[in-house]
Parts: C-alpha cells; structure tokens; sequence
C-alpha cells in the first residue's frame, strides 16, 4: 500500500532502499533483502481422490490446523541468490538467530552485509542484545547494516517477489507437518539458487520522482 498524499518520510526511506538497490555486486559487502512469513500446517483428514484425464486432484472440503510455522527469507537479488530457513515461531528470540546464522554461515566472509527488511517491531538491533551476551550481540551487529522499507512500503523488499514465487510453485496446497514443509523448500531453494534466479527490478529513484511525484513535498526549486 502506497501513501495517498504528501509523505516525506516515505519517499525518504523509500529512496535510501532504491539507492542501495543501485549499487554494484559486491562479495565483500552484499546486499540481502530479508522478510518472514507465517505457513499453516493443514493435515488432510481423507485421502484426495487422484488425477484422472479430464479431472484435476479432488480435495475433501475438511482437514486439521496442525498449528503455524515461520519462514525467513534472504535474497541476494544480484547473485540470485536465496536461503529459506523454517522455525516453529516468530518471535523476538527467532530474529536474532537468524542475523547470526547469516553472519556466521552463510555470510561469514563478507566485511558487511546490508540488509533491507521491513518495520516489524522485532526488526531491530536491539533483539540481539535480548538473545546474546553484550559481546556477542555486538559481534553480530557490527557485521550488519539495516536499511528499512517505509511504512506502507514493505513492497519495495525483494524478498517479498520470492515469497510470492515460492506460495505460487511450493506452497500453494495443503502441508500437514514442518518436516514436510521443511523438504519441499529445501527442494524449491536448491532448484532456485541452482538456476540463479535473480530479481529484474527495474524501479528506480528518478522513476519514483516521476511516478510518485505526488508523495514528494511541494518545495522543488521552480
């Protein structure tokens, strides 16, 4: 959702995201995009009846809500690359393992990592210092800078695109346990990242001025 009118901090934190977007590869100091969403474990209560010419898989209209779990996503949009990590929750103490996870593995020659993310309220430094010790929360953190899509905004995250693709080609039937939901991201990240798929965002800072001009503050020189 965009603002309806005049909103100068939006176009401000919008133009910091598109700024970073411009930026070259970079293997010392890359930039990922990270967001996180919430699945619904469904269990099939009768067994749907199978494909037959003419007919696609028939599903019963009742199942069981086997409770919920978390994705992480980190997209690098210029290597094509993506990891999905599956945690039982999404909570304070879930972000922050996941920080160090991208600092100490999947990251950890890197010099700097810019991250853009979204405004949740556990998106912030500060839930590294509620999971670790000073010393490590400042290990982590120093590895780390956070670049924040505006409010109203959060589609300027191109870890969003993946999460569009993988509810659209992994997702998008019912999953009775986490364990089968962990295997089939797993197979749908490989089959990705194998492929490179990259991002072809195309939206710019000049084309924001224009195509959102009316957002901007009425103070241009004339």
């Amino acid at each position: 959702m965009i603002p309806p009118q005049m909103d100068a901090e939006f176009v401000c934190a919008m133009e910091q995201v598109l700024d970073v977007y411009e930026k070259p590869l970079d293997v010392d100091h890359p930039v990922v995009c990270v967001d996180e969403a919430s699945r619904q474990l469904i269990e099939e209560i009768v067994v749907p009846i199978p494909m037959e010419p003419g007919q696609p898989e028939r599903f019963d209209y009742e199942y069981k809500r086997n409770g919920t779990v978390n994705l992480f996503m980190a997209f690098q949009p210029l290597l094509g690359f993506r990891e999905v990590v599956v945690t039982d929750r999404r909570t304070s103490l879930d972000f922050p393992a996941f920080l160090k996870y991208l600092v100490d593995e999947i990251y950890w020659h890197a010099t700097k990592i810019t991250v853009v993310l979204d405004n949740l309220n556990t998106h912030k430094f500060s839930v590294l210092y509620q999971s670790y010790s000073a010393e490590e929360a400042h290990r982590i953190m120093s590895k780390l800078e956070f670049v924040h899509t505006p409010k109203h905004g959060s589609w300027l995250n191109m870890a969003e695109l993946e999460f569009a693709a993988i509810q659209g080609q992994c997702l998008d039937r019912r999953i009775a346990t986490k364990e089968e939901l962990t295997r089939e991201v797993d197979a749908w990240r490989d089959e990705r990242n194998d492929r490179e798929v990259q991002a072809n965002w195309q939206f710019t800072t000049e084309d924001a001025r224009i195509k959102l001009r009316k957002l901007y503050p009425d103070n241009q020189p004339r």
